[in-house]
């Protein structure tokens, strides 16, 4: 199997943001046991930020991106000295690899860094893979290490992610403070709970959460990848997962509809900007014709949208139903929303969202 393991700031560093090495040995204690095993591994690696603010000796962890992206940057190489040091106990070379949004995006990237990394495992190392923290922007703010994780199961063509963090998987609420939560075994793809509204970061030292998990499931179901959240701590947690362990964590299973990288991004890890309504001539046709969204079919524009943002599309009696990513400006749509192909401004494109950047919703 090609496993995809991710693992988090809070599961890897202490309160004052400090790595802890045993963690990061365990980790790798159990990816080489895999390795041994037969099966390739990756590892989607947090902590730069964390690693950053102990090794410059703040008291807490700074919320200005400046800042931010600095401590990513002194705080990667640190990272990576205790992955090195840990995987070469094994006999195992790691190789790092940092990944941004545009990766996944963009075809030619997506297929370089394809190419990049299945050489790597061809060449007997575990790909060590972390957002660029250092240079991008909505990355480290949104927290997107679990949506990366997914988006790198779909370019590797992976069979499992786990998706590592210090709670035992997904709640049918808030264990922290209602005591009659319970633990969700499994969710189905077409299981509502994949639209379950999560809470955000559960700590301090990271910056995702089981909202962000979710959506990386969301993402990872709908690549055909069977997905695991679980507590880092157990005992051989990436064998249990890769064995289909039913007593461990919560275990979301691949969707039989697959989405290109580009349309899984759009649909499911990029935040919306804005709304357009659409009229239900235009809604019939989006979804039953696949075809691209029209000006003449926009009843409404809400939001403050720029080219090749995405937006939510809805029905009129407010359901969301499609995403998109737009070809113009909010200013733009809205002073052609209703009108005919043949009435618009000659400089206006004929779309307002084009059919290979719109993707259905379940």
């Amino acid at each position: 199997m090609r496993v995809v393991a991710k693992i988090g700031s809070s599961s890897l560093t202490d309160a004052l943001g400090v790595i802890q090495r045993n963690a990061i040995a365990k980790l790798c204690d159990e990816a080489a046991a895999l390795r041994a095993a037969g099966h390739e591994v990756l590892i989607v690696t947090s902590g730069a930020v964390s690693s950053g603010v102990a090794a410059l000796g703040l008291p807490s962890r700074p919320t200005d991106m400046p800042t931010l992206q600095a401590l990513a940057a002194a705080g990667q190489p640190r990272l990576m000295e205790v992955y090195g040091a840990e995987l070469a106990r094994h006999g195992l070379v790691p190789a790092q690899a940092l990944m941004v949004p545009n990766d996944f995006m963009n075809r030619r990237q997506y297929l370089h860094a394809r190419q990049t990394l299945v050489r790597l495992l061809e060449l007997g190392c575990v790909p060590v893979i972390n957002e660029n923290d250092a240079i991008a922007n909505d990355e480290i703010r949104f927290g997107d290490n679990d949506r990366i994780a997914a988006l790198l199961s779909h370019l590797v063509s992976a069979d499992v992610l786990v998706l590592l963090t210090d709670t035992p998987g997904l709640y049918t609420a808030d264990p922290r403070t209602d005591p009659t939560a319970t633990l969700i075994t499994d969710v189905h793809a077409d299981d509502p709970l994949l639209s379950v509204n999560a809470s955000g970061s559960g700590t301090n030292r990271g910056s995702g959460g089981m909202a962000s998990k979710l959506a990386a499931a969301r993402i990872a179901s709908w690549s055909g990848v069977r997905t695991v959240i679980a507590r880092s701590g157990q005992d051989s947690v990436l064998q249990r997962a890769v064995a289909g362990d039913a007593g461990l964590g919560t275990t979301f299973h691949p969707h039989d509809r697959r989405l290109s990288a580009r349309k899984l991004w759009i649909a499911f890890a990029a935040a919306a900007e804005g709304v357009l309504t659409v009229d239900d001539g235009a809604r019939n046709a989006l979804v039953n014709r696949g075809v691209s969204l029209l000006p003449a079919g926009v009843v409404s524009v809400v939001g403050d949208f720029d080219e090749g943002d995405n937006v939510d599309i809805a029905a009129s009696d407010g359901t969301v139903f499609a995403r998109g990513m737009v070809t113009m400006s909010a200013e733009t749509a809205r002073s052609v929303a209703g009108k005919r192909t043949s009435d618009l401004p000659s400089e206006v494109t004929p779309e307002i969202v084009h059919r290979d950047d719109l993707v259905i919703l379940p």
